[in-house]
Parts: structure tokens; sequence; C-alpha cells
């Protein structure tokens, strides 16, 4: 079959590989009907996560329809038209029992990594190195799924897949930030990153009850969305001072909860965005904290941070003082979407939520890496490129240049 392999560095190809093959009893194989790009991604392009082999399949967010199931398994058939979460739960350890499935035990089969570095090892993830199981991705046109029926969900009818592939990582990553934010009727709610996930928090943070929503990003075409889908009032960093901006927005006070939706590559202005990228440059450090720092500083006192954006180790500077003194609450991990699956095809069913709208291109498989190079350098008002096997190919590079913004 053919899958987009990760080779390096900024070099990604279509290649050859064999096809899955069920290797459990648990497992299903999907033949993958769309597969979308994600900003964690770019994390793996530009070599933050150092656990990638040559010829990793990369992708996690994704649709299909189950063609092989494992004996194990009798919740799903072939033919089944179904979204997969990203991030993989056995569905029988203690975190998965309760709900947390992120975090559990047994999916991760390659621990060590982040054993070491966290103390702990989180779930396995799809297509995303070696430290998160090494699973390979959905970027190709069949895939494994394992834990089939922890982690594997039927479309209800009259939902789109158009729709419903981001209901497998950007809706649930987006809705459990404003649920790990505990947004409340009435509040204000401040958003860093107005990508696919950020987008999405802006939502369910209205559906949870805001008042008010502000959208924090650079990109015109972004804060419109912003502003059309969710109802954010927006900020321009690069125009105005973001704490300045936030404390003029509320009167003084700071917003009731920020999230982090950009995570270790967050893009800055002024000397401390500079400091982070010398130092993440040299792997003084693994993330730049400029959003940590400034949602920290702006919430209000007794307010609530939630990082939902990745970080894979260390920041400096952070502001624990502000944090302390503040009494602030912070939050933050994968997404558990197994949990909120449910809920979040009644608010589509019920009109209350539509993210189709994020896929702003589908391209064929072929054209992976010149879609990767699109999505990296938010091109043609690009917001996600979504990948369809079954498209005829098209003309596309191999390599995604080192050029464009981070």
């Amino acid at each position: 079959m053919r899958a987009l392999c990760w080779n390096g560095i900024n070099d990604l190809r279509v290649e050859t590989i064999d096809d899955p093959i069920i290797l459990d009893p648990g497992d299903v194989i999907v033949k993958v009907k769309l597969s979308s790009v994600c900003g964690s991604d770019l994390h793996l392009l530009d070599g933050y996560v150092p656990a990638m082999r040559s010829g990793d399949v990369l992708g996690h967010e994704f649709l299909g329809e189950v063609v092989e199931t494992g004996a194990g398994v009798s919740k799903l058939t072939k033919g089944d038209r179904v979204i997969v979460i990203s991030i993989i739960g056995c569905g029988h350890c203690w975190f998965c029992d309760n709900q947390l499935y992120s975090l559990c035990d047994n999916s991760n089969a390659t621990p060590g990594m982040e054993e070491t570095v966290y103390g702990h090892a989180g779930a396995g993830i799809f297509g995303y190195s070696h430290a998160f199981g090494g699973y390979a991705g959905s970027h190709a046109e069949y895939i494994r799924v394992p834990y089939a029926e922890t982690n594997v969900f039927k479309v209800p009818d009259g939902v789109s897949d158009e729709t419903a592939v981001f209901v497998s990582d950007a809706v649930p990553t987006g809705w459990m930030a404003a649920d790990l934010a505990d947004v409340q009727d009435g509040d204000v709610v401040a958003v860093w990153g107005a990508g696919g996930v950020g987008l999405m928090a802006m939502t369910a943070a209205r559906i949870m009850g805001a008042e008010r929503v502000i959208a924090i990003d650079r990109f015109p075409d972004r804060l419109k969305k912003a502003h059309a889908h969710a109802g954010a009032e927006i900020v321009n960093y690069e125009k105005v001072d973001v704490h300045d901006a936030l404390m003029d927005m509320t009167g003084g006070r700071g917003p009731d909860r920020c999230i982090d939706a950009v995570g270790l590559e967050a893009h800055g202005t002024g000397p401390g965005y500079l400091y982070d990228r010398a130092k993440q440059a040299l792997r003084l450090e693994t993330g730049r904290a400029t959003v940590l720092r400034q949602a920290v500083r702006a919430c209000r006192k007794g307010g609530t941070v939630s990082v939902i954006g990745v970080y894979g180790g260390f920041v400096d500077t952070f502001p624990m003082g502000a944090l302390m003194n503040k009494a602030l609450t912070m939050r933050g991990g994968q997404q558990h979407g197994q949990r909120y699956v449910p809920t979040l095809f009644e608010h589509i069913r019920e009109g209350r939520l539509d993210p189709s709208y994020l896929m702003t291109h589908r391209w064929p498989l072929d054209r992976g890496a010149e879609g990767y190079g699109m999505f990296k350098h938010k091109t043609d008002d690009c917001l996600r490129v979504v990948f369809d096997p079954t498209l005829s190919a098209g003309p596309g590079a191999n390599n995604l240049g080192a050029g464009g913004p981070a």
C-alpha cells in the first residue's frame, strides 16, 4: 500500500510499504477514507520529537471503513463507517476505567523514554514516534487499530465524512481544552491559537456557556474564522500587546479561563521570543513558553489556565510566582477523546457544532509532502489539509523546505 513516511527533518515521501495485518484478537483493519494533518505533527517534522525513525508513517486524525476484524471483536463489523480516536486506550486499565484514556497503562509498548523524562508513560498515539508506541499512522491506504472496541466509533447516519473526520482528534481535543478550563456560564475565555484545535476550543467554550470568547493569533484568515464560527473577539498579537489588550477588554480583571492551544513551537514577538528561539535551536530548552507566560500573566486571579497544546520536555522562565500568588489552577493533558465522542456527535446532529470548515484542502495522499508544506507555512489560507487516498495523484514535492514561519 501507499503511505506518507517520515525520512528525516522536513523530509516526507510517499512510499510503498506492506499492508497492515491483524496482530491481536482485539484489532481491526481500517481502510482510510480521510486523514488530516495536525499542528502537533509539525513537532515531528521539525525534529523536536527525537524518537522518529526513517520510514515511520505519519497521521493520527482519520475516518475510514472497517475491512477486517480480529477474532475478539464483536461490536464492529466489516463495512462500518468509523472514526478512530488518535490516542489509544486499552479499555481495561485503572486509567481507562476512570475515562483517562490518554494516560492508559498498556497501549504504549515502548514506554522507556516517557518514563525517563516524565516519571510515568502515557498512552500510545498513532503516527507519533516510538516514544508513544511506534504505531503506524493514518496517512496510508490502510491502518491497524488495536483495542478496537475502545478506540473505534461508528459514525451516525446523517453526519458527513467531512464533519466526522475531525471527531477523531481536533474536536475532542478542543472540547477537552474547555473542559479542563472548567468553563462556566458567563465566563470570559481567551484562547491562544486559532488553528483547528483552538477553533474547536472556542466553540466548546461557547456551548459550555462562555459569555465572551477572545481569539489570539496573527493570521487574518484564522481570526476571521474565529469570529465567524465561534463569535470570538479577535486579538492580533503582531499589532497589539496581548496583555494590554486583554486587560482593556476585561476592565483590568483578566479572562476567567485561558487556553493554550499552541504548544511548544509558539510564535511571538519581542526579546522573550528571540530568547526562546535561540535556546530551543541549541536544545537548551525543548519548548517555547511564549503563550504559557502570557496566559498565566493575563488570567484573572483565581482563574484557570488550560494547556492542550503539545509540550515535550522543558521550558524556561516559567512564571511560577504568578501562578502561585494569583491562586491560579493549571491543567493540561492529551485528549481523552473516547470520553467525549457520544456528546460531540450529539452536538453535531443537533446543529450546535460543525467542524467541517476546518477542511480547507482535500488532496490525494501522493501530494502529502506538498500538503504539509502548505500547512506548515500557512499559505493559501490553509487551515487543514485532509488526504484522500482514493483521489488521483497530482504534482508535488517530497521536501517541505526550510523557509516560512515556524
